[in-house]
């Protein structure tokens, strides 16, 4: 069952940390409200309703397709397992219902959805944007209405400045985590002269300041910095001009379809070196059948999703990553390791109705900034004074073999 996947006895060494600071929150709010969510005289509950109504805009078509269509999938399967016996919310049992929109990759739709859902929807928390710039859309319709928001995009300006950020969370590894543990994999292969390929808008943008800093720490030399197109044109040139001049490796980082864009064309230039990717690159689409010859080989920077393996499943974490994993595959075929984002919100939210015996978004959002918990993509660690929530300790290192990403030792 996916609900297994949130083991609260798994303690990072991050979390031990948010769990001390969300101490007296969570002791506040206890001692604030304990009733049920709406009583008559005398204590008789009235509930509300007996669903937790989840509003989701997710890139269903348009450029970011090859990343919104897994968060659907995961979150239908999650939802499936979690309604089979329903969320105990103080006195009752709710459901889970999904309100998914097609934001069409577009952010004024985003917003215009974000703003429909929590008005006249009425939901009680929002998830989605699998693009920083649709998330980014969403974010300022969730802080105003006051509503939690899951962000299920990379980009680390997604919650900062956390003083305009109350109710924005991120699930996605933070870049600075990301171009640390990948400066450690360049040293380990002796990679000393790299050159950066990354992806237009707010993501790119993450990941060209985050790469500049892990390298010149970890003595990598960044010989140039090249921005690819927006998604659609050509990135030939780009990959030509990444190219130039002696290097021992080249970093792309962007998200699918690019990711695997961009391999074809650095190959098509001549570059026969390795390749290195950041977490967006972890999609179907990218190891693809126009793909496969230019990304077999390459690396890739993943949380812990991508090692579940039926031999070596011990913790309640690993055998439901395992069990995520072949309901997954038994629906769609294949596995991608961008897909339980999606799962991990909506058992995120959950478990923080759960907690807070109630869905009132305010409430939700106090038990949201406490939570540490092992979900299926890797472990969170929400504070209050942090809300991109994935431990830089879930990361790991992937390579292409025979079309498959394995861990790398």
């Amino acid at each position: 069952m996916a609900t297994a996947a949130f083991d609260s006895s798994v303690l990072t060494r991050r979390g031990v940390f948010a769990a001390a600071a969300g101490t007296l929150l969570l002791t506040a709010c206890g001692r604030q409200d304990q009733q049920p969510e709406e009583s008559q005289p005398g204590g008789t509950a009235t509930p509300r309703g007996h669903e937790l109504v989840i509003g989701v805009s997710l890139e269903l078509s348009g450029r970011g397709a090859a990343l919104g269509v897994l968060q659907q999938r995961a979150m239908e399967i999650t939802v499936e397992s979690l309604n089979l016996s329903g969320i105990p919310v103080g006195n009752l049992r709710r459901t889970v219902r999904l309100e998914i929109r097609d934001n069409h990759s577009d952010p004024r739709e985003a917003a215009r959805q974000a703003t429909e859902l929590t008005q006249r929807d009425e939901v009680h928390a929002l998830v989605g944007g699998t693009s920083t710039e649709t998330s980014m859309a969403i974010v300022d319709v969730a802080q105003e209405h006051q509503v939690p928001f899951l962000s299920l995009a990379a980009g680390d300006d997604i919650v900062l400045p956390l003083a305009r950020r109350t109710y924005i969370y991120k699930l996605t590894p933070d870049a600075g985590d990301v171009a640390r543990r990948m400066a450690r994999l360049l040293n380990s292969l002796q990679v000393r002269r790299v050159a950066l390929l990354a992806a237009d808008g707010l993501h790119g943008d993450s990941g060209v300041q985050a790469a500049r800093r892990a390298l010149r720490d970890g003595g990598v030399d960044l010989i140039r910095t090249v921005r690819l197109p927006a998604t659609g044109q050509s990135f030939g040139a780009a990959a030509r001009r990444a190219v130039t001049g002696e290097l021992d490796g080249v970093i792309v980082w962007g998200t699918a379809p690019d990711s695997g864009t961009a391999a074809r064309e650095l190959r098509r230039a001549g570059y026969r070196g390795p390749l290195f990717f950041d977490p967006g690159a972890v999609a179907e689409d990218t190891l693809s059948g126009a793909n496969a010859a230019a990304v077999e080989g390459a690396y890739a920077v993943h949380p812990a999703c991508l090692a579940a393996s039926t031999l070596t499943t011990t913790t309640t974490a690993e055998l439901a990553r395992r069990d995520f994993t072949f309901r997954y595959i038994q629906r769609h075929g294949t596995f991608s390791g961008f897909a339980p984002y999606g799962s991990d919100a909506i058992q995120l939210l959950a478990k923080a109705a759960r907690a807070a015996s109630s869905t009132d978004r305010g409430r939700l959002r106090a038990y949201l900034q406490t939570q540490v918990a092992e979900g299926i993509a890797g472990a969170y660690a929400f504070a209050p004074i942090r809300h991109g929530g994935m431990d830089r300790d879930s990361l790991g290192v992937y390579v292409v073999s025979l079309g498959t990403w394995n861990r790398y030792s």
